[in-house]
């Protein structure tokens, strides 16, 4: 793997975090402010696991708050295929227009959770979303550059994107004091983990990072989810000082005692389908499958 470029932009790009409380979550809308252009990263559609109720309440208010700042929204994006949340991201798209763009690796993840859920409508080809980004790709949000890194270890195909001052890595890295994500996914390595982190903290020091999710650790009472490269290098509680075996074992002695995720299931189900409902039945209803006994 090799290093991420030297800085694309020197521009800061608009950033406007959306934090949902119910899965620790963070949505991103993020603007170029010379052009107004706009991307959303990681929407989350809001899931009441008990009724099986979505609600798109809070994503339609974003909706019309990008409509009263005047910004055009050119795509959404996911960083991965969450196992914690459903995608706001087919939402989005049915309301906007706007097309859903993701890790080209998301293939693998498909064909592994279409297996499990006997998904027959998920092609494991990615085809679903509308863009595939691969390591290295760039594309412009007005006079700013996206730049897509391949960030996995989490899951295979977890990628970050770095856009002017900023990066948005997803589930890769938290906040210094909350750490690492977790690596006992399929597919997911802590080893590779490790070694995406050292590309991102390749990165100048002065980058801010956006995190996906804050789990508010002890000892902290405000939420949070923007933090540097500096920032992560100098005190993240999982790599700061700590060698690449280090690490592993640290990770991998963490996973073996951490729980599922509470909304696993759904949300793999609907997250491999860039967020959309499973197909009706005959009868018209939709479905989310509960496998037993197959998530250890």
């Amino acid at each position: 793997m090799t290093l991420v470029t030297p800085p694309l932009d020197i521009a800061a790009p608009d950033v406007e975090a959306y934090f949902d409380a119910a899965t620790h979550t963070v949505t991103y809308l993020v603007s170029d402010p010379a052009t107004g252009q706009a991307l959303i990263i990681d929407p989350v559609l809001a899931f009441d696991a008990p009724s099986a109720h979505t609600d798109s309440q809070a994503l339609t208010a974003l909706v019309q708050h990008v409509k009263d700042k005047g910004l055009n929204l050119i795509g959404v994006l996911d960083t991965h295929a969450h196992a914690d949340h459903l995608s706001g991201a087919d939402a989005l798209r049915v309301m906007t227009g706007a097309p859903i763009g993701i890790g080209a690796r998301i293939a693998r993840v498909q064909k592994t959770f279409g297996d499990l859920f006997e998904a027959t409508d998920v092609t494991p080809d990615g085809s679903v979303f509308d863009r595939l980004y691969d390591d290295g790709d760039t594309f412009a949000l007005g006079r700013l550059t996206v730049e897509v890194l391949h960030t996995p270890g989490h899951t295979p195909a977890c990628v970050s994107y770095r856009i002017g001052d900023a990066v948005f890595v997803g589930d890769t890295l938290f906040m210094p004091d909350y750490g690492t994500a977790r690596c006992d996914f399929p597919g997911g390595d802590a080893r590779t983990l490790y070694r995406s982190i050292q590309r991102l903290l390749a990165l100048p020091d002065q980058t801010r990072m956006f995190v996906g999710h804050d789990y508010l650790p002890q000892g902290r009472t405000d939420f949070r989810w923007e933090t540097t490269v500096a920032a992560q290098k100098a005190s993240n509680i999982h790599i700061a000082g700590r060698s690449e075996d280090d690490f592993v074992a640290l990770r991998e002695s963490r996973d073996a005692t951490l729980k599922p995720p509470q909304l696993i299931l759904p949300s793999l189900q609907m997250n491999i389908r860039a967020g959309a409902l499973p197909p009706p039945e005959a009868s018209g209803r939709r479905f989310l499958k509960t496998p037993l006994n197959a998530i250890p």
